[in-house]
């Protein structure tokens, strides 16, 4: 294995960083950079250290965890996009939802539940380095930065989408998670 191929490995773990991390800056309506480097950074450790852990434990927690991460993934990010849909279509939220205070968007519970729900199909990948073990430090690395940097340009573009179009952002967000969370399950049931 080279590092074409780690970094091949990182980018397509960060896919679901970068999603979640464009509908929460859909959300947030603006760029607020505090937190959004806290969850930037919670995507990067939980991305690193899934694989770390894994491959420190060996094949038998790997093939134990993959036979329901899928399932712990969809009901994390279910149940965190359906408060958002719930809470964007109470008639009392509406107005929070069109730009109003969003303070805990980026709170450390829906920071942590997320970097977790998006780094569990991770946990499987650091038996691929069992074989080379002294590959195991660079695709830390590697993955950990690059699911940084998607987060952190995900946030970007979510809120320069939520800028320029007046919808009911917090509905697509928790639209956008629940469909996440599905993607990963039916990937991982059909493929």
């Amino acid at each position: 294995m080279d590092l074409f191929t780690i970094v091949v490995i990182a980018v397509a773990l960060a896919m679901d960083c970068f999603a979640v991390s464009v509908a929460k800056g859909i959300e947030a309506g603006r760029f607020m950079w505090k937190p959004a480097l806290r969850m930037a950074l919670l995507f990067g450790l939980f991305q690193a250290a899934m694989p770390l852990a894994s491959y420190a434990v060996g094949s038998g927690f790997s093939e134990m965890i993959s036979a329901v991460d899928h399932w712990i993934a969809f009901g994390l990010l279910g149940l965190i996009g359906g408060q958002m849909i719930y809470g964007s279509l109470r008639e009392d939220d509406k107005a929070e939802a069109h730009g109003g205070n969003h303070a805990d968007i980026y709170s450390w519970r829906i920071s942590l539940s997320l970097a977790l729900a998006t780094s569990i199909d991770a946990l499987a990948t650091g038996i691929i380095f069992v074989p080379t073990p002294e590959l195991i430090a660079t695709a830390v690395a590697v993955i950990g930065i690059v699911s940084f940097a998607a987060s952190a340009v995900g946030t970007l573009i979510g809120v320069g989408f939520g800028r320029r179009f007046d919808v009911n952002v917090e509905l697509i967000g928790g639209i956008l998670l629940v469909c996440i969370g599905a993607k990963i399950l039916v990937e991982h049931l059909c493929f």
